[in-house]
């Protein structure tokens, strides 16, 4: 059997302020935006650049009981964890371009790492693995 998580759903306010916010603030690549008339939304698909597998669902709030998960689908908790090949590149970049950290970066055993907001309030870590040796 093989089988892969290929989308993960975040509740979103607005589909184009969350589309700046992924592809201004953190640089993913817009992979898809299409309009569902049926269901009168957007199938909107970003991921990090670079990235192979797992893509984020930009999905607007549609009913009022979804809306105060908005920036709260884990309770608070990190929620996402975005792993780089070069953490201070994309760390400082993240900070230039106005990105919240609500923890600075802090060297662990498994490599370094920081966490920040979305522009909603939903924690990610920011990681960078270390290489075993």
């Amino acid at each position: 059997m093989q089988q892969s998580i290929v989308h993960i759903a975040l509740v979103v306010r607005d589909y184009d302020e969350a589309i700046e916010f992924y592809t201004e603030k953190l640089s993913f690549v817009l992979l898809e935006d299409t309009y569902q008339p049926a269901q009168d939304k957007r199938w909107v698909l970003v991921a990090p650049p670079g990235g192979r597998g797992t893509t984020l669902l930009l999905a607007r709030a549609s009913k009022p009981e979804q809306e105060p998960f908005i920036g709260n689908q884990s309770g608070g908790r990190v929620f996402l964890f975005l792993n780089t090949d070069d953490f201070w590149r994309d760390y400082n970049r993240m900070v230039a371009a106005g990105v919240t950290f609500v923890r600075p970066p802090k060297e662990e055993p498994y490599g370094t790492v920081a966490v920040f907001a979305d522009l909603y309030g939903n924690l990610w870590d920011l990681l960078q693995y270390r290489e075993l040796q």
